[in-house]
């Protein structure tokens, strides 16, 4: 496993759409294993593979650090409620701004072994799903953001993003 560099705003591969995943390769493997090391090493909970400049529908997300979820070409099949919080990105460090997204979504994807599964989410698991679907697409959150962003640092204290 290798820490990849992530991508910032202002890379041209963030606003490109991916292709889907047609097999599963000793290639692929290692890109999400790298993409879950990326993530821990960044604090973040959901890394898109655009994010680490590979244009493949391939998203990581472990919101609680316990329960790491490969979704190979992703699509959300149902959505429901509402949640509205501040939301940032690996991609734009040290930045927020707030976004109103489905508090309940179920997605249709394939796993590492490319088999057909499908996820429940709500809260932030539904947030993070929504969001790093978005980067497929090349959509960052900004674009849908509802206000300015707004500055944010990581409390060293207990690895928490807090206001400016």
């Amino acid at each position: 496993m290798a820490l990849r560099q992530i991508r910032v705003d202002g890379d041209d591969i963030l606003r490109k759409k991916c292709k889907e995943v047609k097999e599963m390769t000793e290639r692929t493997r290692t890109l999400i294993d790298d993409m879950f090391e990326t993530m821990y090493d960044a604090n973040g909970v959901g890394l898109a593979a655009p994010q680490v400049g590979i244009l493949k529908r391939i998203v990581v997300i472990d919101v609680d650090y316990e329960t790491p979820l490969v979704l190979i070409n992703p699509v959300i099949i149902e959505k429901d409620g509402e949640q509205t919080g501040d939301e940032g990105c690996l991609s734009l460090p040290g930045l927020a701004a707030t976004v109103t997204r489905p508090n309940h979504v179920i997605c249709r994807c394939l796993n590492e072994d490319m088999e057909e599964i499908e996820i429940e989410g709500e809260g932030l698991l539904a947030r993070a799903i929504c969001h790093e679907l978005d980067h497929l697409e090349g959509i960052l959150y900004k674009d849908v953001a509802e206000g300015p962003l707004h500055e944010v640092q990581m409390d060293d204290d207990d690895d928490e993003w807090e206001d400016e």
